[in-house]
C-alpha cells in the first residue's frame, strides 16, 4: 500500500511563491553561460502534454514553460501516474492498454476515456485540498503523491487486470523537481532542477519531424509517427538528425539546454493507436542499425539503446510557447 509521508503539503500560494524564488535563483546561476548567438532551425509544429505517465497525450496550441514541464492551468505534463499496491509506478511497457487511455482537462476536472470503458472524472482541486501526502516510487526514487480516490483507481484496476483494488492513480504533491537516481552515471550533466515531476528523465523532450520521416523510409514492416516517441515538442524544418549538433534551443523567450539524447526502449515497439506490440520490435530494431551512439565514453554511459530525439531542461524564460513559434539553436 502507499505509505503515509511524514509531512503535510504547504498551502498552494506559499508553494507557488517558494517555487518562483527557487526558479529565479536557478536562472540567475545559469544565465552567465547561456548562448548569445542563435541560428533559426525550424518552427514548432506540435505541442503535447501527457498528464498521466504512459497514457495518451493532449495537443496544445500554447503552453507555459515551468521547471516541472509544460502547463496550462490544471493541465500539466506528467504529474499523475498509475501505481500498484506497493506504490511502485507502472507504465505501458508492461501495460500497453495505458496508451489508449485518453485524458482531457477542463478547469480542474480530469476526464479519462477508453474505448472499452465508461468515462471517469477526477476533480483535481478536491484531490489537492482534501488528500494528505503519501509516498510512491518512480524509477527507484520515492516521491510525495496524493491519492486520486477510489472511483478512478477501481477504473484503472478493471482496465489493467480486471480487479478492483490493484492499482491507484496518484498526483505529484510538490512544486520541486523530483530527484533522479543516476546510479553513478555522471556523463550527462543533470542539475537538481532538470527532472520535472514524473517523466523518465527530463522535463522536456523534442523530436525532429524530418528524422521520423527518414526513419519511416528505412522501415519495411510498419510506419510510425511522432506519437510513437511521445514528445512535448515537434519541430519542422531541420534536416534529418540535424538535432544531434544542438546544445541549446530557444522557443519563444524560453531557452532550453540539451541534456542528453533520448535513448529508446521497448515502449516504441507498441503501436500507440492500438496498444498492440509489434512482434518485429520495430522501429527499435531499425534504429539500432544506424542510431547507436559511437563515442566510446558516451556509449559506456548510455548503453546499447539507440537515440531518437533530445531530452531538454529549461534554463531561462518561463514563458509561453505557441504553435508556429520560431525554433532557434546554438
Amino acid at each position: 500500500m502507499l505509505q503515509q509521508a511524514p509531512y503535510v503539503t504547504a498551502a498552494a500560494v506559499t508553494a507557488g511563491v517558494l517555487g518562483s524564488v527557487y526558479y529565479a535563483y536557478h536562472i540567475y546561476q545559469n544565465r552567465k553561460r547561456l548562448p548569445t548567438e542563435w541560428t533559426q532551425v525550424g518552427t514548432l509544429e506540435h505541442i503535447y502534454a501527457y498528464p498521466i505517465k504512459s497514457c495518451g497525450g493532449i495537443a496544445m496550441e500554447t503552453a507555459m514553460c515551468t521547471t516541472l514541464g509544460l502547463r496550462d492551468g490544471w493541465l500539466r505534463d506528467r504529474v499523475l501516474m498509475v501505481v500498484d499496491q506497493k506504490g511502485n509506478f507502472v507504465t505501458a511497457r508492461n501495460y500497453p492498454e495505458l496508451l489508449l487511455v485518453q485524458p482531457s482537462v477542463r478547469n480542474s476536472i480530469l476526464t479519462l476515456k477508453h474505448r472499452d470503458m465508461e468515462p471517469v472524472y477526477v476533480n483535481l482541486v478536491e484531490v489537492v485540498a482534501l488528500q494528505s501526502p503519501k509516498t510512491a516510487v518512480v524509477w527507484g526514487v520515492t516521491v510525495p503523491v496524493l491519492d486520486c480516490g477510489w472511483e478512478v483507481s477501481e477504473w484503472f484496476s478493471r482496465l489493467l487486470d480486471m480487479s478492483a483494488i490493484n492499482f491507484r492513480l496518484v498526483y505529484y504533491a510538490t512544486q520541486k523537481p523530483r530527484k533522479l537516481d543516476l546510479m553513478g552515471n555522471t556523463f550527462y550533466k543533470f542539475t537538481k532542477n532538470d527532472t520535472g515531476a514524473l517523466p523518465d528523465e527530463t522535463s522536456y523532450h523534442i523530436i525532429n519531424a524530418a528524422s521520423v520521416t527518414d526513419l519511416n523510409a528505412r522501415l519495411r514492416s510498419c510506419q510510425v509517427t511522432h506519437h510513437t516517441f511521445r514528445p512535448n515538442f515537434v519541430v519542422q524544418g531541420p534536416q534529418p538528425y540535424e538535432e544531434d549538433r544542438w546544445r541549446f534551443l530557444k522557443i519563444g523567450d524560453n531557452v532550453f539546454e540539451v541534456i542528453k539524447p533520448c535513448l529508446r526502449c521497448v515502449l516504441t515497439t507498441i503501436d500507440p493507436e492500438t496498444g498492440v506490440r509489434r512482434e518485429e520490435r520495430e522501429p527499435l530494431e531499425t534504429l539500432k542499425t544506424y542510431r547507436q551512439i559511437s563515442e566510446p565514453e558516451e556509449r559506456r554511459a548510455s548503453g546499447r539503446a539507440p537515440r531518437m530525439g533530445l531530452q531538454l531542461a529549461l534554463r531561462s524564460g518561463r514563458g509561453l510557447v505557441a504553435l508556429r513559434d520560431t525554433v532557434l539553436a546554438a
